[in-house]
């Protein structure tokens, strides 16, 4: 079982690699859009990108961390109120992808991983298989977040706050 102090280890790694994420007005208008429930666009990414490491740690995984997490944190950079049809159309499952990628190329410095991680996030919706270790993870800890969003687990926000508080304090 993991301690606090390492569920903080991840939390850190997080505040570190996602620093200029964090930072970026966009990002934080994520917090302005509900993604699944009542948990916001920001905090899935979060959360995303925190079972993405754990889920690589876990299966002894070799990956770079942080492109992980700065594709899990930029997998859903779309940008726009999903549940209104008049900004997502009826096609948001498929197409979403391709709008978050374009989004963080816009507004960061990208890699093959991470936009590889942003584009592919979505399969098998969208038909691309993941080329990367870490686009694998994303999506399926993008899965596995988004069923306990729909059931509101309270550790999602746990996990939240945790990041959080290293983002303050970095």
């Amino acid at each position: 079982m993991r301690t606090v102090g390492q569920k903080d280890e991840i939390a850190k790694l997080i505040a570190v690699c996602g620093r200029d994420i964090f930072a970026a007005a966009n990002m934080q208008q994520e917090r302005n859009y509900v993604q699944h429930g009542t948990v916001t666009c920001y905090e899935h990414s979060v959360s995303v990108a925190y079972v993405s490491v754990w889920l690589a740690r876990c299966m002894g995984l070799r990956v770079d961390s942080a492109s992980l997490i700065r594709g899990a944190l930029l997998h859903d950079y779309f940008l726009y109120d999903w549940h209104r049809a008049e900004e997502a159309g009826k096609w948001h499952g498929f197409r979403h992808a391709q709008r978050a990628l374009d989004n963080a190329q816009r507004d960061f410095h990208l890699n093959a991983v991470e936009r590889d991680v942003i584009r592919k996030h979505m399969f098998p919706l969208n038909l691309r298989p993941p080329r990367y270790r870490e686009s694998v993870l994303v999506s399926c800890a993008d899965k596995l977040c988004a069923l306990g969003e729909m059931v509101e687990l309270s550790a999602l926000r746990r996990r939240v706050r945790r990041v959080e508080a290293c983002v303050q304090l970095g």
